[in-house]
């Protein structure tokens, strides 16, 4: 029984894509149940499983470590990359590599996007993009690393990137 308690939490707390301008927060009522997880733990994926340039479409800012990936909907997943860079040296190198200015979506905390591909509403969850986050904005201590016991405890910054669909 306990490990399934352990297991239902966990599911719990599953990041989710980064909010938009204008969107507003879902209330636990209006989002969508969660299936229980079955009896048998699921094995993790293995470390081999880090995407790659060709499957993002975008490179990765070096020495950023992959975090996780999750199912967007809709046949789009997200994958998410901790650093401890600060938030201005990663948007910097997306805006390098990118050859774009991006956008500041929020001042506080701060979080800037960059679109990497043409959003289609009708085949996507979210807009393709990569999407920058400072979590240590007003003194917090940063996105916890879901790798226990692994160095670094914690991320200043995170990377999310919602690869382009081919056409």
């Amino acid at each position: 029984m306990l490990p399934q308690l352990i297991a239902i939490a966990m599911l719990a707390q599953t990041p989710q894509p980064f909010p938009k301008p204008g969107e507003r927060p879902q209330t636990p009522a209006q989002r969508t149940p969660v299936e229980a997880p079955s009896a048998q733990p699921q094995q993790p994926a293995p470390a081999t499983a880090e995407p790659g340039e060709a499957t993002l479409g975008v490179p990765v800012y070096p020495g950023a470590e992959f975090i996780a990936s999750y199912d967007a909907g809709k046949g789009q997943r997200y994958y998410l990359f901790g650093t401890n860079a600060g938030f201005s040296e990663i948007v910097n190198y997306y805006r390098t590599v990118l050859k774009q200015k991006g956008d500041l979506v929020y001042e506080e905390p701060p979080i800037q996007e960059f679109d990497i591909g043409k959003y289609r509403e009708d085949t996507m969850a979210f807009p393709p993009s990569v999407t920058v986050k400072d979590y240590t904005w007003g003194g917090a201590a940063g996105y916890m690393n879901p790798k226990r016991g692994k160095q670094p405890a914690r991320f200043k910054t995170i990377i999310q990137i919602v690869p382009a669909q081919p056409e």
